[in-house]
């Protein structure tokens, strides 16, 4: 009933750039949050960045200053810029939304896919 699609990741050198894309579709009644989370191998998910309706990007302090977050509401899509990559960046990363796919259903968490980003050294 609801999909989330990522986009971007990829193999990119320590300093470079990646722009991750996720796309929501589907029943969307309304979307509360959108995000960034990722995994590193034998690590715990954790959150990159998100964005709650109506407030302020919340970032993890390892990434501030090199990584923004935005949206694009009319699409439902959410974006993550992500400059000056280091290798301690890599890790799948996946979107998660919060949304009701209808006025009688409670708000529910839904996940991406998930996108391998790898920063060589």
């Amino acid at each position: 009933q609801v999909q989330l699609v990522e986009s971007g990741g990829g193999l990119v050198q320590a300093g470079g750039s990646l722009r991750l894309s996720c796309a929501a579709s589907g029943r969307l009644f309304s979307i509360n949050a959108m995000g960034w989370y990722r995994q590193a191998p034998g690590k715990e998910r954790e959150l990159v960045a998100s964005f709650i309706s109506g407030g302020s990007p919340n970032y993890a302090d390892s990434v501030k200053g090199r990584f923004t977050i935005s949206r694009e509401n009319a699409k439902n899509t959410v974006y993550l810029q992500m400059n000056s990559l280091k290798p301690k960046d890599t890790a799948v990363y996946y979107c998660n939304a919060r949304i009701r796919i209808s006025i009688m259903r409670a708000w529910d968490d839904y996940w991406g896919q998930g996108t391998q980003v790898t920063v060589s050294s």
